[in-house]
């Protein structure tokens, strides 16, 4: 397959992904079923036809409202379809096979959702970064970008690391520093990027989330100790960059 029809496939598909990314960010934390129920405006509750539904598309023929009550609806959905696409997309041109190609962006799917719910909910659910584990556990079997024992010892590192941390982190401050699923997170991270690339997952997620500080600090907002800051976005980022480009050095 060419790279050129790699990346109409995998483009293609990341707006359909997309589109299910949108729904499942809002059911999951609601506790609603996120397969069975038709889709509904949030303005009627009317619910969308099949020609509604189209990624990206009806979004525009729609003119971003709703075609009964003329509700807006919010534009998370299109850019959460765009940036499935642009997954999709940035997968097909830096794998070399078609396979290598289809489990990145499987990767960059999974990340983005667990990203989006933990940056708006502050909750990383077992029902994402489970699968998240037991698909790197799967592209370790099916490629040769990580080893599989390599694979296994990094999803125990990586939680252990975590878990420990926070337990640490908990006895000296007395309160938490970290949520629940970010140990699992990593994990799944590990499970990706074997042991030899977690500490550049660490270092991508804590430049990240550096940045985003800076970013707060330079646009005039206040910053303290207290604040809560999801760490599952800037893991998502390392796990990802760290897969893309390899661990941070060796290639020195």
């Amino acid at each position: 397959m060419t790279p050129a029809y790699l990346v109409l496939i995998l483009g293609g598909a990341g707006l359909i992904v997309g589109s299910f990314v949108g729904l499942v960010s809002l059911r999951l934390p609601r506790g609603e079923d996120v397969v069975r129920g038709r889709s509904r405006c949030a303005g009627c509750d009317r619910p969308l036809p099949p020609w509604r539904l189209v990624p990206l598309l009806s979004y525009l023929a729609s003119r971003g409202r709703c075609a009964a009550c003329r509700a807006p609806i919010p534009p998370r959905y299109p850019l959460l379809e765009l940036t499935c696409a642009g997954i999709g997309v940035w997968a097909a041109l830096s794998q070399g096979t078609p396979l290598a190609a289809g489990l990145t962006a499987l990767l960059g799917w999974q990340l983005l959702l667990i990203a989006v719910i933990d940056a708006e909910h502050f909750w990383l659910p077992d029902r994402l970064t489970l699968p998240l584990l037991a698909t790197g556990l799967l592209a370790a079997l099916a490629l040769d970008h990580t080893a599989p024992i390599d694979a296994v010892i990094g999803a125990a590192a990586g939680f252990a690391g975590l878990w420990l941390l926070a337990r640490a982190y908990r006895s000296l401050r007395g309160r938490e520093g970290l949520g629940g699923g970010d140990p699992f997170l990593l994990a799944a991270g590990g499970a990706w990027v074997g042991w030899i690339g977690l500490p550049s997952v660490l270092l991508w997620a804590s430049a990240a989330g550096l940045s985003l500080v800076a970013a707060r600090v330079l646009t005039g907002h206040r910053v303290s100790g207290a604040d809560r800051l999801p760490f599952g976005p800037f893991l998502a980022v390392g796990v990802w960059f760290t897969w893309l480009i390899g661990p941070l050095g060796l290639g020195l």
